[in-house]
């Protein structure tokens, strides 16, 4: 029978989020009920409450998430109750274009649940990325479920979910960074911060972290950033240039998602160098870049997607990887906060106080 939970919604464009009773229903067909143990505040959230990402409130919040697999429906083969997983917002299909020429990270066709979770009065809630995971528990495409060690503490491994992740793979599988490249990362926030350990991880030989705040330098030093450059006081551009041999980086990382930004990491990157776009714009942003430009300088633009993970071979590897010492996935973890903190929390984003304040339940 349904369940009855508590959750933080977001019930309108620039409202305060508020924690209400969500009506959980029995999983169906393809769909799993999980408990959750630890969610990250994920700038993501603060989009969706801003109205950034679409005008489908109320929303209920979170997606960066790990938990227990409490009850599955009919037809569910991949995961049972019990099992330890991490939360991902992209269950391949395995049927669509991009999954039939084997690329499966690129699914067209990816799986949300079904059914509907909503308030008492019937309002159907929206979930984050297809997930809403700042609640006691969710209902989610069992696909979304992604079984990992249960060793490793939930507030760490569901970073996985999407920020870490989307950093580390933006530097590994959409920037293929190799060894003894040079790398430039732009927002040294969460996501910023795990592409240079991404980078680190594959081999760079110079990460050249660029923020603006001298506490997020500091910290991206921490991670492993080479050299930092605070772009308030210097032109990023000739920075990174000049720490380059006037060459500029072979991949630069744009983890801001703005048009200055942006074009900030066309011009400092290398002739045929790469640029990876894994920051999120909103949809009233427009890029003005001379063509010629474009054709000359030649290279690769990305936009990086999730990082381009495929969750069942990133995530228990990257956990692997943590448990091995190799990578440091609790440093991202700034704090922990229960469900009633997350406006606290936003406020702590945005005043760059914070990589990842974490809700346990």
């Amino acid at each position: 029978m349904p369940q009855h939970v508590q959750g933080v919604i977001a019930p309108g464009r620039n409202e305060p989020v508020r924690v209400e009773t969500i009506v959980i229903p029995d999983p169906g067909p393809g769909e799993a009920v999980v408990k959750i143990q630890a969610c990250g505040v994920c700038h993501t959230d603060l989009h969706y409450k801003q109205g950034a990402i679409n005008d489908e409130f109320p929303f209920l919040l979170g997606h960066e998430a790990a938990g227990i697999v409490e009850s599955v429906g009919e037809g569910v083969t991949e995961v049972e109750p019990g099992d330890y997983v991490i939360l991902n917002w992209r269950a391949v299909c395995g049927q669509c274009r991009a999954c039939r020429r084997g690329r499966p990270w690129y699914c067209f066709a990816t799986h949300n649940a079904k059914q509907k979770m909503t308030l008492l009065d019937g309002t159907e809630l929206s979930p984050a990325l297809g997930i809403g995971a700042f609640a006691e528990k969710t209902l989610v495409a069992a696909g979304q479920c992604t079984k990992v060690d249960p060793a490793v503490a939930p507030e760490v491994a569901g970073l996985l979910g999407c920020g870490v992740m989307a950093g580390i793979g933006a530097a590994i599988n959409t920037g293929n960074v190799g060894r003894g490249d040079t790398v430039a990362v732009i927002g040294c926030g969460g996501v910023g911060d795990a592409a240079i350990v991404g980078s680190r991880l594959a081999g760079a030989a110079k990460i050249i972290a660029v923020d603006i705040d001298d506490r997020k330098l500091a910290k991206a030093k921490e991670m492993g950033a080479t050299h930092t450059v605070n772009s308030r006081a210097a032109d990023p551009v000739e920075a990174i240039r000049e720490l380059t041999g006037g060459f500029g980086a072979d991949v630069v990382i744009e983890a801001v998602g703005r048009p200055e930004t942006y074009e900030q990491a066309f011009y400092a990157r290398d002739l045929a160098g790469t640029v990876v776009l894994v920051g999120v714009p909103s949809p009233e942003m427009r890029l003005d870049l001379p063509l010629l430009d474009v054709f000359g300088r030649g290279g690769a633009l990305k936009s990086s997607w999730y990082g381009d993970c495929l969750p069942s071979r990133d995530f228990p590897m990257l956990i692997d990887l943590h448990q091995q010492g190799r990578i440091d996935l609790a440093a991202f973890v700034t704090e922990t906060i229960g469900l009633g903190d997350v406006e606290k929390a936003f406020a702590r984003m945005h005043e760059g106080d914070v990589l990842r304040s974490v809700v346990v339940l």
